[in-house]
């Protein structure tokens, strides 16, 4: 044919040039030639041997292709990168680990659209890995399915679970304060990583996995099987099974993850005491389907859901043995009517089906309602001065006489100057110590303020002193610290303002996060507040393009596409 093909070719013609030129490519990846009528499942491996979360993810992927090989689809597997937050702790490093949620959605959106894969099954293990994945597959709206490579089993040390939460506390807290001596040390490094897996706690990383179930997106009672289960393998291949299914049934993954999944997850995060970074995600997720949730109904609920579970660091278990006392649908059986029953789970029935047929087990693990760990959900969001647009606490984890504190700020413009302040002795008792530029914009990149939250917990000073940040904090953490502060420093929000000796209040019960400094003072200081230097430049690379397009921290903190209204948001006062 000469010249240009003519627009009035049929879509039958296309589709048969189509198949043809995928025929071709994949003739030389040893395929044959029925690969045309086939779905055509793309397996998303978040597989890398640099960390103990995804080493094993090579072997579930093979369980998922064969499943998906026995119900008639082809698989097609590719890769994605996974960080481990712990390996960047207490460098520069750490301000990418929310970053990189955005890039692994974009990666995703790029090789399912240019392949025109059918379906897709996720996998992935840990912190912003998690939701990044789902936010690719959310954008595409196509059939999805979810395989967590699931919780390492508990290491244990002189009769008791360790887990890398410890080695963190006694390396920036115990070991500089002369709580625990080298050897203990190496003991604990020894004991915290036994297996493949996520580390075992209510950290970000579990508590995400956890939630895949509520969403819709794992099957029902495997999002917690440890990694090193054989188990783990066979819910891999069930779910390369369903996922054909899926496609044949036209059944996309908003058809799921629907307004009522979504409560129900806001719900399950709130019963776990799980992770805050949670709730950048799950706002994020609403957004990238055009849901309404906002930080008003995690306040809502977080008045009504009791905390139910006692892993670590809600209390002393750990998720492998969450997952023996009965895992998620443990739990969801005991919130009972707190939830939407009609919502579908990823097997394809509702919930309230699901849940029938789940024993009711009670343990010190997975408590009921009437006797529950924390009468409150897991997370607050408080308001005040300091955070006209929010800020979140997790309130499960607070000591009981550090549920109000009042105190005299200290600040800081960096975690590793309020860290070497603490285990200097240079944070008095009672103080409330303020980290700021560590929002979206700030760092960029919404760091986790680790090194100060373990300093305070290792050495006791989370009984006596808080911490307020509009960064964010490890899902290992605990103690009264208050993050995700909004609007933050660097677009002059009011923690800007905040100067040593200014008295802050920190108040769960009543939702208050105030600034005890006259309104006429603010604006006295505001007239003269500047963003300091190195804020006034948008930096290079994947940092640069986050800090000019990130949303706050209230809204997920997710990049937005350009508009003339992001990018009048320049450092200055709000």
């Amino acid at each position: 044919m000469n010249g240009p093909v003519s627009s009035e070719l049929g879509s039958e013609y296309w589709r048969g040039a189509e198949a043809a030129v995928r025929r071709t490519i994949y003739r030389g990846t040893g395929l044959g030639d029925d690969i045309a009528d086939r779905p055509h499942i793309g397996i998303v491996n978040a597989y890398t041997d640099a960390s103990p979360a995804y080493t094993h993810l090579r072997g579930l992927a093979d369980a998922v292709k064969t499943g998906v090989w026995a119900a008639g689809g082809i698989p097609f597997e590719f890769g994605t990168f996974a960080t481990c937050g712990n390996i960047g702790l207490g460098s520069e490093t750490l301000k990418y680990e929310l970053v990189i949620r955005d890039a692994l959605a974009g990666s995703i959106e790029i090789m399912a659209s240019v392949h025109h894969f059918a379906g897709l099954v996720l996998l992935a293990s840990t912190d912003s890995v998690i939701p990044g994945h789902i936010l690719g597959a959310l954008r595409l709206n196509r059939p999805t399915l979810f395989v967590t490579g699931g919780p390492m089993l508990s290491g244990h040390w002189r009769g008791r679970s360790v887990t890398a939460m410890h080695v963190n506390e006694a390396v920036f807290g115990g070991l500089p304060s002369g709580a625990i001596t080298p050897d203990e040390l190496k003991g604990l490094e020894d004991s915290a990583c036994p297996t493949a897996g996520a580390c075992p706690v209510m950290g970000t990383a579990n508590t995400m996995q956890i939630l895949t179930e509520p969403l819709g997106l794992a099957l029902p009672a495997t999002a917690t099987i440890p990694a090193v289960m054989v188990d783990k393998v066979r819910a891999a291949h069930v779910s390369g099974r369903r996922i054909v299914d899926l496609v044949r049934q036209g059944c996309r993954v908003g058809d799921v993850l629907d307004s009522r999944a979504l409560r129900n997850a806001l719900i399950v995060d709130l019963a776990i005491g799980g992770s805050t970074n949670a709730v950048l995600h799950l706002l994020s997720f609403a957004r990238e389907l055009g849901l309404p949730l906002t930080l008003d109904d995690f306040d809502e609920l977080s008045r009504v859901i009791p905390c139910l579970s006692g892993v670590l660091p809600n209390g002393p278990h750990t998720v492998d043995q969450f997952h023996q006392a009965g895992g998620v649908p443990q739990l969801m059986k005991h919130l009972g009517d707190l939830l939407d029953g009609d919502a579908v789970s990823a097997d394809g029935r509702p919930w309230r089906t699901v849940l029938e047929r789940v024993e009711d087990r009670p343990s010190s693990v997975i408590a009921t309602r009437e006797k529950p760990r924390f009468a409150d959900g897991g997370l607050s969001v408080l308001r005040g001065n300091l955070a006209p647009s929010g800020a979140i606490i997790r309130q499960s984890a607070v000591p009981s006489e550090m549920q109000r504190h009042t105190g005299p700020a200290i600040c800081f413009d960096s975690d590793r100057d309020a860290y070497e302040a603490v285990i200097g002795g240079r944070v008095r008792r009672g103080s409330v110590v303020v980290v700021r530029y560590q929002g979206p914009r700030g760092a960029p990149g919404m760091v986790e303020v680790m090194l100060t939250s373990d300093a305070l917990t290792s050495t006791g000073r989370n009984r006596d002193t808080a911490l307020i940040t509009d960064g964010r904090f490890s899902g290992f953490n605990h103690g009264p610290i208050v993050g995700h502060i909004d609007p933050e420093a660097a677009v002059g929000g009011p923690i800007a303002l905040v100067e040593d000796g200014d008295t802050v209040e920190i108040d769960i019960q009543n939702r208050r996060l105030e600034l005890h400094v006259e309104a006429r003072e603010l604006e006295r200081r505001r007239a003269s507040w500047r963003p300091p230097e190195r804020f006034q430049r948008i930096g290079r690379g994947i940092l640069g393009l986050y800090a000019m397009t990130a949303l706050p921290a209230s809204e997920g903190a997710a990049m937005q596409p350009w508009t003339e209204a992001s990018h009048e948001r320049e450092p200055a006062a709000v």
